[in-house]
């Protein structure tokens, strides 16, 4: 037997002992460098599947698949409660990671939301993948836009809610001479805009949408399916249709994750141009800030610590600079080491010439955090550069000259630059890290 024979028998033996539900499978080269990421509704099934002696790739795969596997030393899974975590999990780590192999969902196209504009007198029911910061309720992300916009046209037939964007006052006098749009005519929507309903019976209607979409939609699935019924029985088969797609389209609602659990921080960030203005006045640097690096720690009791390292250009992700360290010299729970340990590992490369010093380094944490770095940086001799931190809860700014936290409005364009790179940072830490727990877990096993 040779070595690449040996190798496949030793992936397969350990594809064995996969889950057979849903999740992520990572295929790994001798560098343990991610090559692939693909989802699977049974792991153990479709991992395995690429490594069958009968296997024919390149018809099935295709070439790059088949060139792929031929590097692969290892593969490695992140189980999933359900096979919608499994999509929405993938398409975060392809862009975080980047893996060689995968051609799809490397783009910045982003999952939509469903909002509603909670602040107005007359909310409106909107598809967006820009939520506004504030004044709204968001539902998702959706994994299926199309789906989501079908659906959006179901809902407006039940509740008669408004989607357009015009902005409706309560005492605006002149909207009880305003023409409502077709949809009024159909009775899709109750017409706000012309005064053909009150503030508190509209109120009531965006109420109960919220309450549905929340809920598991019992009662209208229930009327629906009375429905299809009674049309199937007086062969109205295609009224019974209908009422079928309905049913099936509304289900579809649950093919979503929640804002707080699957986090796209680039849908909230604001336009950097402005921040990147206002953040050089308040370092008072000499030169644009252009380049900003932010740094995060993520650990459980000190087990499997890592630091992530992420890169933005001109207030955007650069997604090529993000790096991950697995903690090698710090032993139980201390940040302040494993910030010091990253940046000095991060670092030398610049001190070496060898890579751009960054206009600000930004940390994840308080003021400890903050001198935690600058001392790693007076320890390398580094050239003076721009230091900050950004603390959680209070959201309190560190900078080197000051003790005192810098507190900003929450609309602040730098808060929200700084957040969103601290945001970055802390979810390609904390992903690389259930990664490494994984990969425990499964050699535990």
């Amino acid at each position: 037997m040779n070595e690449k024979e040996r190798v496949l028998n030793r992936i397969r033996e350990k594809i064995r002992l996969f889950p057979t539900g849903p999740g992520l499978y990572f295929m790994k080269d001798s560098a343990d460098r991610v090559l692939y990421i693909g989802k699977a509704k049974n792991l153990r099934s479709r991992a395995g599947s690429y490594f069958q002696p009968s296997s024919d790739l390149i018809s099935s795969r295709g070439p790059m698949i088949a060139e792929m596997i031929t590097k692969v030393e290892t593969v490695d899974y992140l189980e999933s409660p359900n096979e919608v975590d499994a999509l929405l999990q993938e398409a975060r780590l392809i862009k975080d990671i980047r893996p060689p192999y995968n051609s799809d969902l490397v783009d910045d196209k982003t999952f939509p939301y469903l909002e509603i504009t909670t602040g107005e007198d007359f909310p409106g029911v909107y598809i967006t993948r820009q939520p506004k910061q504030k004044g709204v309720r968001l539902f998702g992300p959706f994994t299926s836009a199309s789906d989501l916009r079908a659906v959006l046209v179901v809902l407006q037939k039940i509740f008669k809610f408004r989607t357009c964007g015009i902005e409706i006052k309560e005492d605006d006098p002149k909207r009880r001479f305003f023409r409502p749009c077709l949809l009024y005519s159909i009775r899709q929507c109750t017409a706000p805009c012309g005064a053909r309903i009150g503030r508190p019976e509209y109120k009531k209607i965006i109420a109960d949408l919220t309450k549905f979409l929340r809920s598991k939609r019992s009662v209208i699935l229930r009327q629906l399916k009375e429905q299809m019924e009674a049309a199937s029985a007086a062969l109205d088969y295609e009224k019974a249709a209908m009422f079928r797609d309905r049913i099936r389209l509304i289900e579809r609602l649950d093919q979503r994750g929640t804002p707080d659990e699957h986090v796209q921080p680039e849908v909230f960030a604001a336009d950097p141009t402005e921040a990147l203005v206002k953040l050089r006045d308040i370092l008072e640097s000499a030169q644009p800030v252009r380049i900003i690096e932010g740094i995060d720690i993520a650990n459980i009791s000190g087990q499997e610590a890592v630091g992530s390292l992420v890169k933005f250009i001109d207030g955007k992700p650069f997604k090529n600079g993000y790096r991950r360290f697995k903690i090698k010299t710090v032993k139980g729970i201390d940040d302040y080491a494993m910030v010091a340990e990253v940046v000095r590992r991060r670092y030398k490369y610049a001190m070496k010439g060898e890579e751009l010093w960054p206009d600000l380094i930004l940390i994840d944490g308080g003021l400890g955090h903050l001198r935690a770095a600058q001392n790693a940086l007076n320890e390398m001799d580094a050239p003076p550069v721009k230091v900050a931190s950004i603390a959680k809860r209070e959201e309190d700014i560190y900078l080197q000259e000051s003790s005192q936290p810098l507190k900003l409005a929450a609309n602040s364009p730098v808060r929200r630059l700084l957040q969103y790179v601290r945001d970055e940072a802390h979810r390609f830490a904390q992903h690389y890290h259930h990664i490494l727990r994984s990969k425990k877990m499964l050699s535990e096993e």
